[in-house]
């Protein structure tokens, strides 16, 4: 692209004779270009953009200024508009969708994304582009030449958090300073995995059922409630004991979720308790061995660089959810903490440094921490 009146070029055909004119025909002739026709320089008279066409192929002839006569065949030539880095990249499809189950593996491809510049691709660096993530970490990465999205950060839980808005920019010049950039946005949702039991409302139910109650009728309603979502959230119910007489059925109520408690027969033809008009059946759940849960989803802690080995960063804690309240041992995930730079205290979840801190090698460490309850 170049400004208007800007000389391009001179004819400076040997025709030994004074008396001549100089004549310009074929594309922008007259229009876009000018030709003097006493020197042969040919300027532009506009502005040219190489997106818009990249190049002009005309003719330039001498001819008598008196007579009009040809004193030479035409000359062909082509006048190519040189490109400069004058359009940021673009993405035409954005903003983007993509999803990703959760818990899925650090590594593991979400979506991709795609920028076009309408500059040229041969010529320099003004088409070269790097991709970077500007929004969304420590959660995702982006690959700076396949802009492929990834997941950066293990044991991302749909249940805690189901979607991110990751942004993405693209620069062109090969990423250096003094390149244009443009940005889109992508919508990441972490898809249901079956990573959460079914879990009952209540530790206990009591039913109060009529001697006359008949057999498949109703006779209470249990409930268990799952953190998953769709198929994964759908339970159904059994009787696993307390019914050695075979008198009771369970069936589960699709629409609710429900577990029905029915008679399935009566041995004697009415249900009697001595001394009572009405019978008490009291169903007993036991609760479901559940792993231990973090206080937090992700702890973010600070330490100077120059802190002395074991200098206490920080502790971790978790629970454990069932009723026994089994002891917890914490342990650091050796993937994510390749250099050993972290301890952790397996009794009371305390971090401590390991190696000596560079920030300017590493401004973050991210490690995965394990909780494991040991039975009593």
């Amino acid at each position: 692209s170049n400004t208007n009146g800007l000389k391009l070029g001179s004819l400076n055909l040997d025709v030994g004779n004074k008396n001549i004119r100089y004549v310009l025909a074929g594309e922008g002739a007259g229009t876009i270009f000018a030709i003097n026709d006493k020197t042969g320089d040919i300027h532009a008279m506009k502005r040219l953009d190489r997106e818009e066409k990249a190049e002009y192929t005309l003719t330039a002839q001498v001819i008598n200024r008196d007579t009009n006569e040809p004193l030479e065949p035409p000359s062909e030539f082509i006048i190519k508009v040189q490109d400069i880095n004058d359009n940021p990249p673009q993405f035409i499809e954005g903003p983007y969708q993509g999803s990703v189950p959760e818990m899925s593996p650090v590594g593991t491809s979400v979506t991709r994304v795609t920028a076009t510049d309408a500059d040229d691709p041969v010529y320099g660096n003004s088409a070269k582009l790097v991709y970077s993530i500007l929004e969304g970490q420590p959660y995702f990465s982006i690959d700076q030449n396949s802009a492929v999205i990834k997941v950066a950060l293990a044991g991302m839980d749909r249940e805690l958090r189901e979607e991110y808005l990751v942004v993405i920019q693209a620069k062109d010049m090969g990423g250096h300073m003094g390149g244009l950039s443009g940005t889109t946005t992508v919508t990441i949702t972490l898809t249901d995995i079956n990573d959460n039991p079914p879990k009952f409302s209540k530790g206990s139910y009591e039913f109060t059922i009529p001697e006359d109650l008949g057999i498949g009728k109703p006779g209470g309603r249990v409930k268990a409630n799952d953190r998953d979502i769709g198929e994964n959230a759908r339970s159904t119910y059994s009787i696993v004991g307390g019914d050695e007489r075979d008198v009771f059925q369970i069936i589960t109520d699709s629409p609710t979720q429900e577990g029905i408690l029915s008679l399935k027969k009566v041995r004697t033809g009415r249900l009697t308790v001595p001394f009572l008009d009405q019978a008490v059946v009291k169903v007993v759940v036991e609760d479901a061995d559940e792993p231990p849960v973090f206080t937090e989803s992700m702890y973010v802690f600070e330490v100077h660089e120059n802190a002395p080995i074991t200098t206490v960063i920080g502790t971790v804690a978790a629970r454990d959810q069932d009723a026994m309240r089994s002891l917890i041992r914490y342990s650091i995930d050796r993937h994510t903490d390749l250099e050993r730079q972290f301890n952790i205290h397996v009794e009371d979840g305390k971090i401590t440094l390991a190696k000596p801190l560079d920030r300017e090698t590493d401004t973050w460490h991210n490690i995965t921490v394990t909780a494991t309850e040991i039975r009593k």
